[in-house]
């Protein structure tokens, strides 16, 4: 649930980047904010045990207006990817307004993949939240290695309801700002039907 805050009017969102191991989620964030204005982003937080790392940062993108007078910011998560680090991911995804869910492009990790999306859905149901009804992004990571799997083998496994989906290579930052956008107009959708 997006929080506001009246003193500094802004409706502060919550955007967690959620895939398997290694897909790009940290790569992600990290073009974002190489490329973001550095007035209008907070600074980048790594939450970094011995085992396991978590990426945190907030920005005010000016593009996207404001609802009812209020600015909007997006705070950006990662979750640690490898599956034994489930209690931090149900952590994260609290109060999440919007998912992108970045698949590993590569034919070796469809498993991982599904494994991922589906674990998604249960933290998700577990937190009260429809993973069918929440703001969620496809990005197919890694388009540009040679072992990607073709694009309807991935939307077979991975959307079959058709989501917003988009190629990318986080590397290059192909696809980075158009899955965040889309993602970001969902969410913003969104609180604009709860406002009347």
């Amino acid at each position: 649930m997006s929080f506001i805050n009246y003193s500094s009017r802004e409706i502060n969102c919550k955007i967690v980047y959620y895939g398997p191991g290694l897909c790009g989620k940290t790569t992600n964030l990290q073009h974002i904010y190489s490329k973001t204005n550095p007035d209008l982003k907070g600074k980048m937080i790594s939450l970094a045990t011995e085992t396991e790392r978590t990426l945190f940062f907030d920005f005010l993108p000016l593009a996207l207006g404001e609802i009812r007078g209020f600015k909007i910011r997006f705070h950006l998560y990662t979750v640690p990817g490898q599956v034994f680090y489930d209690a931090s991911r149900k952590l994260i995804l609290k109060g999440v307004d919007g998912v992108i869910f970045v698949a590993d492009s590569q034919v070796e990790r469809m498993e991982a993949n599904v494994e991922s999306l589906e674990n998604l859905r249960v933290n998700l149901a577990e937190q009260g939240y429809d993973l069918d009804q929440i703001a969620c992004v496809m990005q197919y990571n890694k388009r540009d290695l040679s072992n990607a799997a073709p694009i309807e083998e991935l939307q077979r496994l991975l959307n079959p309801g058709g989501r917003s989906e988009f190629e990318a290579s986080a590397t290059t930052g192909q696809g980075v700002f158009e899955t965040l956008k889309a993602v970001a107009r969902d969410v913003l959708r969104g609180l604009k039907q709860m406002g009347g």
